[in-house]
């Protein structure tokens, strides 16, 4: 969440891109997770029975967080990103897959792995030329490292 914060702000003016609203997005976007953990589709969770589990989550979170008029605004945030809803959501869910490689390939180099999945997983799924552009950047500095170590 602090790291996809930090590529909002730092991320070239993109036209018709609201810069805070994206930074908001990044922050909240996982805020239903403080409750409910990362329900992936691997623990084999119906796509329904999370949904309700996250809205449930969603709306005790901004009841801890004082509701009213912020609250109203994390939710709105929260379901824009859900459903992908603006470029400024589409732009945040490529800095949340960008951010996974680039903590993949961090713990490839720090403990000598081969973490193949999290970039699989992400392959061809990028919606923005800014999301594709830094992919491409983080895999190619993967595939450096990889070529150059020892066999």
């Amino acid at each position: 969440m602090y790291r996809m914060s930090i590529m909002a702000l730092i991320a070239s003016d993109l036209p018709d891109v609201n810069r805070e609203r994206c930074i908001k997005i990044a922050i909240v976007h996982d805020i239903a997770e403080a409750i409910v953990g990362d329900i992936t589709p691997s623990d084999g969770v119906p796509k329904a029975e999370k949904s309700r589990l996250e809205q449930e989550a969603l709306d005790e979170m901004c009841k801890v967080l004082g509701g009213g008029m912020r609250g109203e605004e994390i939710k709105e945030l929260w379901t824009e990103y859900e459903n992908n809803s603006s470029v400024e959501a589409s732009l945040v869910k490529d800095f949340d897959k960008v951010e996974m490689i680039l903590q993949a390939l961090e713990y490839e180099s720090e403990h000598g792995k081969v973490l193949d999945e999290f970039f699989l997983s992400t392959a061809g799924k990028f919606q923005t030329d800014l999301g594709k552009s830094w992919a491409a950047e983080v895999t190619s500095r993967r595939n450096m490292r990889l070529n150059n170590r020892p066999r």
